[in-house]
């Protein structure tokens, strides 16, 4: 004897309801973050309780990051601090992985920031790491100040690879005769890092708050959401 079909019959099954879900793009290419940890990064700003910069990025990665390491894998380098010289403090911690929140935050409240700002170096490392394809973040307060070319570069990386930058400027403060940036008079505002992001076809944001800061992470290093599952026809049998 053949069994009961179950409770649930083909015709049920396929015109019940199929509850809504989100789908994601993007997700698919490892990122990194390359995160300032310069000198000017302990700075305060000019409003009274204002917190030093890194403290702030501190607090924007704890809201974004546990949303974003779900969906997408993420490593991390560091500029900045720890260097036998002011300019050769880069530091790759780890490559990308899944689930990065936790070991991103637990490196970034490592940070005691310190030495200058080799931005392009710091990049270009990350791109090694990549390879030909991912995504590049890049959290900086200001320019270049170790002689690097990020225009130069930007064009390098368009022309030989798939990868995007995009570039965060967080409280950034321009100095527009900084001496050892030769890009620099190319932006008159902001950041040279742009070039990055523009000659890549990545974004660039500029963001002052910790929230603005939480929402350039989410925006450059999550996934979009593309739509909802419908609900299938009809089926007479």
């Amino acid at each position: 004897m053949r069994p009961h079909l179950p409770l649930c019959s083909l015709l049920v099954c396929l015109t019940a309801p199929v509850m809504p879900v989100q789908a994601t793009t993007g997700c698919a290419r490892d990122a990194m973050l390359v995160m300032d940890g310069s000198s000017s990064m302990d700075e305060k700003g000019f409003a009274p309780r204002t917190l030093t910069r890194i403290v702030e990025a501190r607090q924007a990665m704890q809201q974004a990051l546990p949303e974003i390491a779900p969906v997408r894998r993420v490593g991390l380098l560091i500029y900045g601090p720890g260097g036998s010289e002011g300019c050769d403090g880069i530091s790759l911690k780890f490559r990308p992985v899944p689930d990065a929140a936790a070991p991103v935050l637990s490196e970034i409240n490592k940070v005691q920031p310190g030495g200058m700002t080799p931005l392009t170096a710091s990049v270009e490392e990350a791109a090694v790491v990549l390879g030909t394809d991912g995504i590049i973040v890049l959290v900086t307060d200001g320019n270049e100040t170790c002689g690097g070319r990020p225009c130069e570069l930007g064009a390098d990386l368009a022309a030989t690879s798939r990868l995007t930058v995009h570039v965060i400027g967080f409280r950034v403060s321009h100095d527009p005769f900084s001496w050892n940036s030769p890009e620099v008079s190319e932006h008159t505002e902001g950041t040279v890092a742009k070039c990055l992001s523009e000659r890549t076809g990545g974004m660039y944001v500029d963001t002052n708050t910790v929230d603005e800061l939480a929402d350039a992470l989410r925006e450059t290093l999550g996934c979009l959401v593309i739509g909802m599952r419908t609900k299938p026809k009809h089926v007479e049998r």
